[in-house]
């Protein structure tokens, strides 16, 4: 079992709830409603591949080849908005997630 890519995986998956949560609370939501939808979706396939992986489930290759891929389009979403402090972290943990999950699978 890779520990650091499951820490890595639940560290990505928790900054991005966190600034989907943030994002709520900004005075323009629907300006961050993609940013959002982006986190939901990136945080849940963190937490599916840390499944998949901690499993060692024959499966995990591929599901950390989609995690790496949602990892990079939330990243780089967030990174429009990296003026605030939440998007800037969750930019952040999704690229180290984006990398983890690559040299992984």
């Amino acid at each position: 079992m890779n520990r650091d890519l499951i820490a890595t995986l639940a560290e990505c998956a928790a900054a991005c709830n966190y600034c989907a949560v943030s994002c709520l609370q900004e005075d323009d939501v629907k300006m961050m409603e993609r940013c959002i939808r982006l986190d939901l979706e990136c945080a849940a396939i963190c937490k599916m591949a840390l499944d998949y992986v901690s499993r060692d489930s024959t499966m995990a290759r591929e599901v950390l080849d989609l995690c790496a891929r949602v990892c990079r389009e939330c990243g780089a979403e967030c990174e429009k908005h990296s003026q605030m402090e939440h998007c800037r972290m969750c930019a952040e943990a999704c690229r180290r997630c984006e990398q983890a999950c690559q040299q992984a699978s």
